[in-house]
């Protein structure tokens, strides 16, 4: 899980992807804000300039009389084309530097007359304006009698004694800029300028800025595409990989393991590996158990078959009691031959499904070996616990149930190899970071060439002395693949006194 974890930093597919698609749009989103950002202090500046400009006008025209103020303003022609106006103190328009044809004027088009490129870049601004919820503005449109009850920022400039500002729209879309200053006598000048300038600048900047995000954009869509195409591949790989296994027409599928990847895809390319190389044991295991069972059935059926077909044709009690004897045997060897096969093929289900708990070893130990006591032994064979277990020996982690059904498969099997009058011998003892129980008996041993054997399905070497068939050869290997669910380990090797020594270790909790 660490390395898992560990391998889905900076590579990770989720933000790789998340990275790419947010560029594009996290670059739009700073070009807007950048551009409503200008807008705004350009229009500020320009709106304080023409404060300024109109003050200035007004401190001009108040060292004048007021019979010659109308005819000095007739005269100013100001930069851009700005449209000065001279107010009365009963709102008449006293003057207008417009009326001079030599002073320029700024223009309001007529938006049916524009072009399509005019067109496309007023519709742009519109749609900048409302994306970024630009205020609404009062409609700029020359009155047909000028008065200057038609302008509020005369009258507040008036009621003020200072200079105050207005913005409003053109029919085309123009941003006009009004400025309106007081004068003595109660007279007032008004200043109108066309913001189009401005506009100009910011469609400059929003072409550049058009041209950074069609860099971005193109940018994006090259590494959209590298993305693809690094996910897709593997994926499509480990697909068509995933699909050979499925249908199982080829005894070996390699599934690509992509060792350089380090993101989930690498994850999942290696788990998917192993996943289709445990299958394939488990079918393999599968396979050879399943060859092993017909195998160990026929022995029997054979056997059984035979003593059938002999019956029908003897009369004899004494040759038909023994043949039923016979059948008997079989019957009952192939009962426990299904009984420990139902066991083995259930085992590795149950155990995945099983919830470990504390086990006291000390405690089962002691158990197993009363109820062997009271049960009554064949050959005078006694089972013993010794030495007696210390006291706070820790516990494991396991299923008792199984566990018990380890013991008591190394107990049996010990007890059957155990001469008349021998005695089986549990030992419990701490080894480092597990506990160890040993199961020793004084028969003949295991010899070193079978240890690795006799934990396969089916392997049996009984003594001679025991009736053929009583065991199904499945014991000890059901008995490994318990220890081996719990962590632990089981071996053989020779008791001190003669005979085999089990040990099995399983970790403390």
């Amino acid at each position: 899980m660490q390395e898992w974890r560990r391998n889905l930093g900076f590579g990770s597919l989720r933000a790789r992807i998340f990275a790419v698609n947010v560029v594009a749009v996290i670059v739009l989103a700073i070009m807007l804000l950048y551009l409503d950002n200008v807008r705004y202090r350009l229009l500020a500046e320009r709106s304080d300039a023409l404060a300024n400009e109109a003050m200035a006008v007004a401190q001009l025209l108040d060292d004048r009389p007021s019979g010659q103020r109308g005819s000095a303003l007739a005269r100013m022609g100001l930069a851009r084309g700005a449209r000065l106006r001279l107010y009365g103190e009963d709102g008449a328009r006293l003057a207008d530097n417009w009326q001079s044809p030599r002073n320029p004027r700024f223009v309001v088009e007529d938006p049916t007359a524009y072009g399509w490129r005019r067109a496309a870049a007023k519709t742009i601004d519109r749609v900048l304006d409302a994306v970024l919820g630009f205020r609404d503005l009062p409609a700029y449109a020359e009155p047909a009698v000028d008065r200057a009850a038609i302008w509020p920022e005369i009258a507040r400039a008036v009621r003020q004694g200072a200079p105050v500002t207005d913005l409003r729209r053109a029919r085309d879309g123009t941003l006009i800029v009004s400025a309106a200053a007081p004068l003595a006598g109660g007279q007032a000048v008004l200043l109108i300028d066309s913001a189009e300038d401005l506009a100009e600048l910011l469609r400059r900047e929003r072409l550049t800025s058009g041209w950074l995000l069609l860099s971005v954009t193109a940018l994006t869509l090259f590494l959209s595409v590298f993305l693809a195409r690094t996910i897709v591949r593997p994926l499509r790989l480990l697909a068509v990989a995933a699909h050979r296994v499925r249908l199982g027409r080829r005894r070996e599928v390699v599934v690509p393991r992509l060792p350089d990847r380090r993101d989930e895809i690498g994850a999942l390319a290696r788990a998917i590996s192993d996943m289709s190389i445990a299958l394939r044991g488990q079918i393999d295991a599968t396979e050879s158990f399943a060859a092993d069972v017909a195998h160990e059935l026929k022995n029997p059926l054979a056997s059984l078959r035979s003593a059938v077909e002999v019956l029908e044709r003897v009369d004899q009690p004494d040759l038909r009691s023994q043949l039923l004897a016979v059948i008997r045997d079989d019957v009952a060897r192939i009962d426990r031959l299904i009984t420990d096969i139902a066991d083995a093929s259930r085992l590795d289900a149950e155990l995945s499904r099983t919830g470990f708990q504390p086990v006291d070893l000390a405690r089962l130990c002691s158990g197993l070996v009363k109820a062997y006591a009271i049960a009554g032994l064949p050959r005078g064979v006694t089972v013993e616990l010794d030495p007696p277990p210390r006291a706070g020996l820790p516990a494991i982690e396991g299923d008792a149930g199984r566990l018990a059904q380890v013991l008591r498969n190394l107990i049996d099997n010990a007890i059957s190899f155990s001469p008349a009058g021998g005695r089986v011998t549990l030992g419990l003892v701490r080894a480092g970071d597990a506990v160890e129980v040993t199961v020793a008996d004084e028969g003949p041993g295991v010899p070193p060439a079978n240890r690795a054997d006799i934990f396969r399905r089916f392997y049996s070497e009984r003594p001679a002395n025991e009736d053929f068939g009583r065991h199904s050869g499945l014991g000890l290997s059901i008995a490994g693949a318990i220890v081996a669910a719990h962590g632990g380990s089981i071996r053989v090797d020779d008791a001190p006194a003669g005979g085999a020594l089990f040990r099995v270790g399983l970790p403390v909790a």
